[in-house]
């Protein structure tokens, strides 16, 4: 009896670990065909194949950190923090799991949290240079970024560079030299040394004296740094310069179109006239309440633009299809004008120009890359600092705190970069009260109209990005009841088409980067509306050819080492 007991179980186990050894090899089937999808650049794809391998077996570490390899492709850091720490539950030695954390952090500009995976990863794997090499890098953006953190001015005596330049006197100003600054710096300095010795003796203050020095070199001596400023507006438009010249207080048509060429030919526009622009572009955009009404008479048309991203080249395919900014022909180009694509100072002071020839020709949106924290890590800053100085570095994070946070088209059409909020009865009024004159917030409504994204499900989720929250449709419908609005027009993801139409109609995602950082293989598009129906029209277009220089060219170097 008892023997037969013993067959009747082994025989009931035998299908049970059947069952598991094929859903095992199942699994690593999907894996694989995920990591196909992965190399084709299909991320989603990949990101659906390896959710499947999961659901077979969830214990395989591999394709969790697979899988939030995928979801950093698709700037959804937050998704790829929340696998990688999975895999690291599973399997705390397996180092990809903290070089995958570590890499997430990375790129929402959490130095510190990313400095202490990486030191995970090099006490895994002690002997590999790679690993070596990146915790170095990390170890360095984090001893800047306490220095900077150290040497900040509080936000109250603070003094805005735009008010330090007056773009008329520039080239007519006698030299002035800049060692008092120089001066004045390197007492602080010793003042610094000084202090510390006093509190914690002559080895700490070596380090700060190291400390010091390293960077205040790296500063003084790059790209026209802060101890130059004095050359950047005392320079005189030189005879021999050929290029785009404004004459008078005026930006005109003719100008815009000279500057644009020698755009397209790689040539710089001198920094007198790029200081004009954006110090106008900067007076007018500061008179804009955080919410702007837009009015579109009977008969006539509307652009809506999505992120840019720096692809300049696509920008001027998009005034070939649609025609050049005009009273007649008026865009709105709903923000992430800068960062990965690397002509993001071309984008930037066309869009500006266009502003200044005609302010109703163009409307500007704040995106979340307009921002000194993504404009640090993702090009924007060192392109600035190359093309131009490190005057300028400060000056568009100053005109970028000025930008709308939202507009409405006829009273019908919301548009807004990134989304909604984490809390129903939110009324135009309180968009129109925030006070945007600042860096982005991690949280409130300022936030969450940069970062925020739909979601398929009713209701409301954390962020796949890490930042601000993902929104149903049902948000989305009773937004626009409680505003008697008809539609959400975003931006802020890239989508295959250029575009995606959800909740049931009521919201569109925008998106003009075609194959966006030369990889993502996806279409661009805008949206036309007439009055007085505002209907959405959307044109998709392909990416158009460029100068052989590659997306991130100019980005933080930690974050090259991962792109």
């Amino acid at each position: 009896m008892h023997r037969l007991d013993s067959l009747s179980r082994t025989k009931s186990i035998l299908p049970n670990m059947e069952t598991q050894n094929s859903s095992i090899a199942r699994a690593e089937e999907l894996k694989l065909q995920a990591n196909e999808a992965f190399k084709a650049h299909k991320y989603a794809q990949a990101i659906d194949l390896y959710s499947q391998a999961i659901e077979l077996n969830g214990e395989n570490a591999v394709y969790w950190a697979n899988r939030a390899l995928a979801h950093s492709k698709l700037e959804e850091y937050g998704s790829a923090i929340q696998d990688a720490s999975k895999a690291i539950e599973i399997d705390p030695r397996y180092s990809k799991g903290y070089y995958r954390r570590g890499a997430a952090y990375l790129a929402m500009g959490k130095f510190k949290e990313a400095l202490k995976d990486f030191q995970q990863v090099k006490k895994l794997c002690p002997n590999d240079p790679d690993a070596s090499k990146k915790l170095k890098e990390c170890e360095k953006a984090v001893m800047k970024l306490k220095f900077e953190e150290a040497i900040a001015v509080p936000q109250s005596e603070r003094r805005f560079v735009a008010d330090s330049i007056d773009y008329h006197s520039i080239g007519t100003v006698p030299n002035s030299s800049s060692l008092p600054t120089q001066a004045a710096v390197a007492s602080v300095a010793v003042a610094i040394v000084a202090a510390v010795v006093v509190l914690v003796g002559t080895a700490a203050a070596a380090v700060v004296l190291m400390l010091v020095v390293c960077l205040g070199a790296y500063w003084w001596g790059y790209g026209g740094g802060l101890f130059s400023r004095s050359s950047d507006v005392d320079l005189d438009v030189e005879p021999q310069y050929s290029g785009a010249r404004i004459e008078g207080d005026v930006v005109t048509l003719d100008f815009v179109k000279k500057m644009i060429e020698d755009f397209k030919n790689q040539k710089c526009l001198h920094k007198r006239y790029a200081f004009q622009i954006v110090l106008q572009t900067r007076e007018m955009l500061r008179a804009l309440p955080s919410l702007v009404d837009i009015d579109v008479p009977h008969g006539k048309h509307f652009t809506v633009c999505g992120d840019v991203h720096g692809q300049f080249y696509d920008l001027l395919n998009i005034f070939e299809l649609n025609g050049l900014p005009s009273e007649e022909n008026p865009y709105l180009f709903n923000g992430d004008f800068v960062d990965r694509g690397s002509f993001s100072v071309e984008v930037i002071l066309t869009l500006f120009a266009f502003k200044c020839m005609s302010p109703s020709a163009i409307y500007l949106a704040r995106g979340n890359h307009e921002s000194k924290s993504m404009n640090k890590i993702y090009g924007f800053e060192g392109e600035v600092r190359s093309k131009l100085s490190e005057t300028f570095v400060e000056l568009f994070a100053e005109v970028f705190c000025c930008l709308p946070l939202a507009h409405v088209i006829n009273e019908k059409v919301f548009v807004v970069h990134g989304g909604l909020f984490s809390v129903d009865g939110v009324k135009l009024a309180d968009i129109r009260s925030i006070d945007r004159f600042c860096e982005p917030p991690e949280e409130g409504l300022m936030c969450e109209l940069l970062w925020s994204d739909p979601q398929p499900l009713p209701g409301r989720g954390p962020s796949k990005r890490g930042v601000g929250l993902s929104f149903g449709g049902d948000v989305t419908k009773k937004f626009l009841q409680e505003n008697n609005l008809d539609l959400v027009v975003r931006s802020h993801e890239v989508k295959d088409e250029g575009y995606e139409i959800e909740h049931d109609g009521k919201l569109i995602t925008v998106f003009s980067a075609p194959n966006y950082c030369d990889q993502m293989g996806n279409k661009g598009a805008f949206i036309q509306f007439e009055a007085p129906e505002m209907k959405p029209n959307i044109v998709t277009f392909s990416a158009v050819p460029h100068p052989d220089v590659k997306p991130m060219a100019y980005a933080n170097n930690f974050l090259r080492m991962f792109s």
